[in-house]
């Protein structure tokens, strides 16, 4: 760990569901009864379906909605707004087009009146450390689309966080820049210890990363599985692709899809 690391977040959550109604006066139960514990410093995926509530869930966590039932407690503080403790990357970078890297990072010092000048040798380390030395003064148009999500990456940790949440994050990537930036994460997390929640559709991309695997159901989603990965670390794309644990938890997961409709087996 560095000066840049701190201890991950503790996360609880009691009995959380979200209902949303529509205009129609329906009841759309995204999420029911969620029970589950992330220990500090963990990393935990979560994998599911399209509507299963995996996005309400990190919504949730990010106190930008309310739960309808059920709590959500950081480091034994209940949550239900953003919390300065918690960091968020989605899968669109949503860089501001007019400002230069650095400024893009900087933008959360900026709206919390924090010392931006204070901060800005941090944002500097932040893009050595994801490999964009350098590139402080571009801009967003300037960059690949990987370079850009490793600059929202920065911009969710300049604050350092923790607690990071991440809505596939990598979901608009071609294949060969995701799965660098799948061994960018993994080295990122080793070196600063924080709690990452990370959203996927990938199981391949779950297992790979994850010390935990939630397995969500359709909608309502529930959680079906909780799912230890016991694979060591640091893990090597093609090697650990080719490890029959590996293997295994995908297999596992994969089943639970098949046995619901989820995925159709051949």
């Amino acid at each position: 760990m560095n000066a840049l690391s701190q201890a991950g977040a503790a996360v609880d959550i009691s009995r959380l569901s979200k209902t949303y109604k529509t205009r129609e006066e329906d009841d759309v139960v995204a999420l029911g009864n969620i029970d589950v514990r992330f220990e500090p410093g963990s990393f935990v995926a979560v994998v599911g379906p399209s509507g299963c509530g995996k996005s309400t869930l990190l919504s949730l966590l990010a106190g930008l909605t309310g739960a309808t039932t059920g709590t959500i407690a950081i480091d034994g503080e209940t949550i239900s707004k953003p919390h300065p403790k918690i960091g968020v990357v989605f899968q669109s970078d949503l860089l501001l087009y007019w400002r230069t890297v650095i400024e893009n990072i900087l933008l959360p010092i900026e709206i919390k009146r924090l010392d931006v000048a204070k901060y800005r040798s941090r944002a500097e380390e932040l893009l050595v450390q994801v490999g964009l030395e350098g590139f402080g003064n571009k801009y967003p148009s300037e960059l690949s689309g990987g370079m850009r999500q490793r600059v929202a990456i920065c911009r969710a940790l300049i604050q350092e966080p923790g607690l990071m949440l991440m809505d596939e994050p990598f979901g608009a990537l071609d294949a060969l820049t995701r799965e660098q930036m799948i061994m960018d994460l993994q080295a990122m997390w080793l070196r600063l210890g924080n709690t990452v929640l990370f959203i996927t559709h990938g199981i391949d991309e779950a297992v790979f990363l994850a010390d935990r695997v939630l397995v969500m159901s359709p909608r309502p989603g529930r959680v079906d599985l909780d799912l230890k990965i016991d694979i060591p670390r640091p893990r090597q794309w093609g090697r650990t692709h080719e490890d029959k644990a590996y293997q295994g938890y995908v297999r596992q997961i994969r089943d639970i899809f098949e046995a619901k409709g989820v995925l159709v087996a051949h």
